[in-house]
């Protein structure tokens, strides 16, 4: 006579979860172990990892035909989370212990070693999600993972060490305590690698200052254009410390992206600071993208809510450069496979820095440029007219002269001009409180024609400069965004020509070699 169990586990595809039922039938006949419903490689070798657990643990493996199918069959499972419901479910089927009445309203995820050890896993976050918005109550997850899911209010998490603690929990021997710490979302003391980036350490750049502190406010991209040296990296370095603190569903967002990355800390808790991803020119197109054979987060999704610093711009591959477009307009990005794409967050603030041209001297009045025009053009053609465009803040980064590296006035510090970001952060939710957008910069026509009220002069101005700069339809709208920004640091409700003057100023110089 067979026996049947069913226990209920979970997955993720991209960002989303969906739920796995794991039926083990124990039937007659030569014994066998057969998994179907989709399994890709890790669930196939899963075989030998339960079967040795299970006999590591003291309990008895069945000897009989093992069929498990994992539900619903159309969709390809992958990664070793099945490791242990397949387990519980094959000691339910042979009786080594009662069906407990909670299994109907319990999840259950993790991998298991060969000596019965829990391993963590990834994606665990995004399923606690999908129980806790579904009705389930309990989620069984090894220990590693437990504060990872206790993010989630009003989940029953607890927190497996091996398989012989949980045997012993189902047969009512030994009880696991419900996992309750969870992460504060309150204010933090700043990490010591936080404060070795400030504003006031920044020598001079009160220019360079001035455009970030824009970006931040507004959340405009921006690219830096210097010589080596003129501290182009440190000022993208300070960026994230006047940008405003996450609010919680912010940071929820971004640990579910380093969930599924398989890059969440338990002991870091809540990322509350926002991510910096600052990716070599050398990395994969994959790498910062996203995909693979099981599709994860690239850095471009990493830096979700935070900033992304592209170094050495014009060196990064074309295919990535080109890549960035639909993150960079849309807030999200696509990756494609053979069953289908999947697409994940990618709202990010871009933050790009390079060299005038190859030998980094151009224009630089210490050190002669040897680069020939050819060449010069050649290296600023690698970034094409549609992602310059996307970026609204051009900046040139100077060499800062001794007189200021030597001085012993302390530059204004990141913390006061995070108190104007913010401000200007305030005047903007008020202003979209009725819709998603948080920013200045994510207005679409309509808003930007709602909000960026101008002056006669300010009409003027713009209507002038579009003539003869020749401006597309998307700069002028990111002009008018830029302008907005400008005027909300200075708490005018009105755009007047002093604003779009700075903002034009920020568009890419004309140069001729």
């Amino acid at each position: 006579m067979n026996k049947v169990a069913k226990i209920f586990s979970a997955a993720t595809v991209g960002l989303d979860s969906y739920l796995v039922e794991v039926e083990v039938d124990i039937g007659a006949g030569l014994p066998s172990f057969t998994i179907v419903g989709l399994p890709d490689k890790a669930i196939e070798e899963s075989k030998e990892r339960v079967r040795a657990a299970i006999k590591n643990s003291g309990v008895f493996f069945p000897q009989h035909r093992l069929t498990i199918n994992l539900a619903p069959a159309d969709i390809k499972k992958e990664g070793p989370s099945f490791d242990l419901p397949i387990a519980v479910g094959i000691l339910l089927a042979g009786e080594q212990f009662d069906q407990v009445k909670d299994f109907e309203t319990s999840i259950f995820i993790g991998e298991l070693s060969l000596d019965g050890k829990l391993r963590s896993v990834s994606g665990v976050l995004p399923i606690a999600m999908y129980a806790m918005e579904h009705g389930y109550e309990t989620i069984f997850v090894p220990t590693e993972n437990a504060e990872e899911a206790a993010l989630i209010k009003g989940l029953r998490v607890l927190p497996v060490e091996s398989l012989t603690q949980l045997i012993k929990h189902l047969r009512g021997e030994e009880i696991i305590q419900v996992h309750k710490k969870v992460a504060s979302t309150e204010s933090r003391v700043p990490s010591r690698e936080e404060l070795q980036f400030d504003f006031a350490y920044v020598a001079g750049q009160e220019q360079s200052k001035r455009a970030l502190e824009i970006a931040a406010a507004g959340h405009h991209n921006i690219l830096l254009s210097g010589p080596p040296g003129s501290g182009k990296t440190l000022l993208a370095r300070s960026l994230p410390t006047i940008l405003p603190e996450m609010d919680e569903d912010e940071m929820l967002e971004v640990m579910k992206i380093y969930s599924v990355a398989g890059l969440f800390n338990s002991n870091s808790s809540l990322i509350k600071s926002r991510p910096f991803r600052s990716p070599h020119h050398t990395t994969s197109s994959v790498a910062i993208v996203g995909g693979g054979t099981w599709p994860k987060p690239g850095e471009i999704s990493l830096s979700h809510r935070g900033v992304l610093f592209l170094d050495e711009f014009p060196e990064f591959p074309r295919s990535v450069l080109e890549a960035l477009r639909q993150p960079l307009e849309d807030g999200i990005v696509t990756v494609s496979r053979a069953t289908g794409s999947l697409t994940f967050p990618a709202e990010f603030l871009l933050v790009a820095a390079q060299n005038p041209c190859p030998c980094g001297y151009l224009s630089d009045p210490e050190k002669h440029c040897i680069c020939t025009p050819t060449q010069i053009i050649r290296y600023q053609k690698k970034i094409s007219g549609p992602i310059l465009d996307r970026i609204d803040i051009h900046i040139e980064v100077p060499r800062v002269k001794y007189e200021k590296l030597a001085s012993e006035k302390v530059a204004e510090e990141s913390g006061k001009v995070k108190e104007r970001v913010e401000k200007a952060r305030a005047v903007q939710r008020k202003r979209f409180c009725k819709s998603k957008k948080k920013a200045n910069a994510e207005m679409g026509a309509r808003e930007v024609k709602s909000f960026c009220k101008l002056s006669d002069n300010a009409e003027k101005l713009i209507g002038q400069a579009v003539e003869s700069m020749k401006l597309s339809a998307r700069v002028y709208h990111r002009l008018l965004k830029l302008a907005r920004t400008i005027a909300d640091l200075e708490g005018s409700e009105e755009i007047t020509s002093n604003h779009i003057a700075e903002a034009l100023q920020y568009r890419p110089k004309e140069k001729s070699y």
